[in-house]
Formats: C-alpha cells, structure tokens, sequence
C-alpha cells in the first residue's frame, strides 16, 4: 500500500486519524479480496473489478452507509493513483451503489437527561467529575468523540465563555458554554494537575494518560445505559440528543449547523425528522381547528 497516498490523505486532505486508518482497513480488505480473486496488483484492478466488490459487500449484508465509505475509499485512493500517473483510468469513478438509507437518529429524552445529570449519579472523586464533564460536554455542545479527546486545556476560554473544538479537516469553531460548566471544568482542571502536570490532553486517566476513543466509548456508554432503553449509547447519541433539542427549541437549522461543524446543511437536516414535538406546536399554534 504505497505510503504516499497516506501522507496524500493527512497532509494535503487534512483528515482526522480515525478517517485515515478507516480507509486504510477499507483498502486491506479490498487488496485481500483481490487475492482472493488471483489480482495480485491494486493498479491492475478493472471497474468489473470493483463492481464485483460491491456485489461481495452486499452480499456479506454490509448496511449501503459502510459500502458507500468503502467505495469512497477505493475512489480516493485510485483518483490519487491516476493524478500520479500510475493508472490512466480511475476503476472505481464509475461505479453505482443503491441509495443510502436514511436512519432517523436516536436521541435521548429531555425527563432521561434530568436523571443522568443528577448530582448523585457520579462518584465525588477524579473520574467521577472528569465522567461528568465529558457527558456535559456531549450534551451541550454536541462534539464528536475525537475532537473532546483532542481537546486541551487552552482550549476553554473562561473569560469568553467559549471552547475551541477542532474538527474534521482541521477546522476549528467556537461553541459557548455556560458559567456553570465553566465553573465546573475549572474545579476539574485543578484536579487534573494532580494526575498529569505536564499533559497537554484536557480528559486523561488516573494514569495520566489520554483518553482514548474505546474509553471514551465505555464511558458515555456506562451511564446511558443506567437511564435510557436505546439499542446505541454512545456518544453520538448525546450530539443527536444536543441537535433535536436544539431544533425542538426553536434554533434555526443554519446556527445548530454551525455548532455541530457540518460542512453542509445537508448533513444538519437529518434531524428535522426528529423534531415531531416543534412540528407538533406549529400545527396547534396555525390550524384555526387544532
């Protein structure tokens, strides 16, 4: 797998570590299905090739959402490869895969997200108030699991009242925060120099260390699933709790856009499927007969 693809992807593409190993794991199984197929070079690869891919991962009952990122990968590395000039022709630029499904996302509701904040929820010790300021965190800003783990001290900005959350492709915006958790970030802050003086990674382990996305994982999913009956329970689920209550609430689609860092509004309209109880007050409040 030549590595200059890979710089290509972090270097030049800006992508996040977790989108660089996935499309390296999406190019192994690929070469591996390609052995298999007695195609022992990638850029020797056809579109007939690929579309026999495709078949093979939806036959393996693979949601169209992962097949649609595995292709988007063959298409990134083979659009690279041609620009070098190791390839004339892309073999996967012309292929076609079934439309995505569209999953309504999960949330958690408003009375389950009083209980989880309870004060007598979390232990009075170093994890317990680092485990209560990730979940606000999730909750009231709506960040992705890599940019709270790749959040630094600095980040926070007290006298503004706002955090610095670096997303994908390394761009970055500003999400305020209120007193309260600032306040209460603070008190962790002063615990952490404790466990780590040097450590420049704002969530860490009593080791210091840290955090990692599968502890992270673990986390989030320890206490949701002390008060919530959801199949899913990570934190993802916390930045579609933020953005449907958003949007229950009354913000525009194009200000919770922002705060969540989509890069398109697309992306943010998937959670106006969620918002039943805003639909619900504008049709009692404009039907002369409801």
């Amino acid at each position: 797998m030549p590595k200059a693809f890979f710089d290509h992807l972090v270097f030049e593409k800006h992508l996040s570590k977790h989108t660089v190993a996935a499309y390296k794991t999406d190019l192994i199984q690929f070469e591996q299905f390609c052995k298999n197929q007695k195609i022992n070079n990638l850029l020797s690869v056809t579109s007939k090739d690929v579309r026999r891919w495709i078949i093979f991962l939806l036959n393996e009952k693979l949601n169209s959402v992962t097949v649609h990122r595995k292709l988007s990968s063959l298409k990134a590395f083979y659009g690279f490869m041609q620009r070098e000039g190791a390839i004339n022709d892309n073999p996967a630029a012309e292929a076609i895969l079934p439309k995505k499904q569209k999953k309504i996302p999960q949330f958690i509701k408003e009375h389950e997200i009083d209980t989880l904040f309870n004060d007598t929820f979390f232990e009075n010790d170093f994890k317990g108030l680092r485990d209560k300021n990730i979940l606000h965190l999730f909750y009231l800003t709506g960040m992705r699991r890599q940019e709270l783990i790749d959040l630094k001290p600095q980040d926070i900005d007290y006298s503004r009242e706002v955090i610095t959350v670096t997303g994908k492709r390394n761009k970055m915006r500003s999400v305020p925060l209120p007193a309260w958790l600032l306040n209460q970030l603070k008190d962790y802050t002063t615990i952490r120099k404790d466990y780590s003086p040097e450590g420049h990674n704002l969530f860490i382990t009593e080791k210091g260390k840290p955090l990692y996305p599968k502890l992270v994982y673990r986390i989030v999913n320890k206490y949701i699933s002390q008060i919530a009956t959801l199949q899913k329970r990570s934190p993802h689920i916390l930045r579609h709790t933020f953005a449907t209550q958003m949007l229950n609430s009354g913000a525009e689609l194009n200000a919770i856009k922002e705060l969540l860092g989509h890069a398109n509004l697309a992306a943010t309209e998937v959670y106006t499927h969620n918002s039943f109880q805003k639909l619900k007050n504008t049709y009692n409040q404009a039907h002369p007969r409801a």
